[in-house]
């Protein structure tokens, strides 16, 4: 009766005294946790844009916007790209050039495009931000 208890306590009905086979079984996990790993490196993170209308506003009724557009249009940055724009009327035949571009957030802020629009002075009186999205 003794030899038959100490013949069950060697079987394992659950295979937890086999080394080798765990051993085996965490190589594989952490090979896929590696592979997971440089997969997921590899994947480009998600890039914040932001879409944003400015209003351009000219000196006086004289200013050449076609050049103030063009000079506007001529900032060039990593993470900007210009939309659509527009001649608006403000009044007394004085338009405002309304401009859309999209920015990537983490490389182009609000006040890097105010500094570098601003710096036409010959043609800029005012800058405004309308909206950002």
């Amino acid at each position: 009766a003794a030899a038959e208890e100490n013949d069950d306590d060697d079987i394992d009905l659950f295979g937890s005294d086999d080394e080798e086979e765990d051993q085996e079984a965490a190589k594989v996990r952490e090979e896929r946790v590696r592979q997971y790993a440089e997969k997921k490196a590899k994947k480009p993170g998600l890039i914040a844009k932001s879409s944003i209308l400015l209003d351009v506003k000219p000196w006086d009724d004289e200013t050449d916007m076609v050049k103030m557009e063009e000079c506007v249009r001529s900032i060039h940055m990593d993470g900007l790209v210009w939309g659509a724009s527009k001649l608006v009327p403000v009044g007394y035949g004085i338009k405002k050039l309304q401009i859309q571009c999209v920015v990537e957030d983490d490389k182009v802020g609000t006040d890097i495009l105010e500094e570098e629009i601003t710096k036409f002075e010959d043609y800029v009186s005012l800058f405004e931000l309308c909206n950002a999205g």
